[in-house]
């Protein structure tokens, strides 16, 4: 558990509707993995488990990354902003994959000047695959 001065840190879930967003970096390359929410009941989860979990804002309920898939996020570091509102976890992705299309990362399709999108990377799995949808 983070510990702040030899106390429990308390995040403030007070602000966002109980929702604090939850950044997700690879703890060998640096990239940016994902954003997610977390709630209450997901951090303590995270906690507990040492696996990332975040809330479903879709579908309304605590979401274990890689329950479905086996691309499990092993949380190695956490880190709390300064307002205690935003968390950092820093993590082992299992798979190679953290993004449900299949890439390594969410945050593959970049942005030009123009607005024009490049995606940036290979799949690492096949979604259909994995999901069977």
């Amino acid at each position: 558990m983070p510990e702040i001065n030899g106390n429990k840190i308390n995040l403030d879930f007070s602000k966002g509707s109980g929702l604090l967003p939850a950044i997700c970096q690879d703890a060998a390359s640096g990239k940016v993995l994902m954003l997610a929410y977390i709630n209450e009941a997901a951090w303590e989860k995270t906690l507990e488990t040492g696996e990332a979990h975040y809330w479903s804002r879709s579908r309304q309920e605590i979401w274990h990354k890689g329950g479905t898939s086996g691309h499990v996020q092993r949380v190695k570091e956490v880190f709390a902003d300064c307002d205690d509102d935003a968390v950092l976890y820093c993590v082992e992705q299992i798979g190679g994959a953290a993004c449900h299309t299949g890439f390594e990362t969410c945050f593959h399709k970049k942005i030009a000047a123009d607005g024009s999108i490049s995606i940036i990377g290979e799949k690492v799995f096949d979604p259909k695959k994995v999901y069977k949808k």
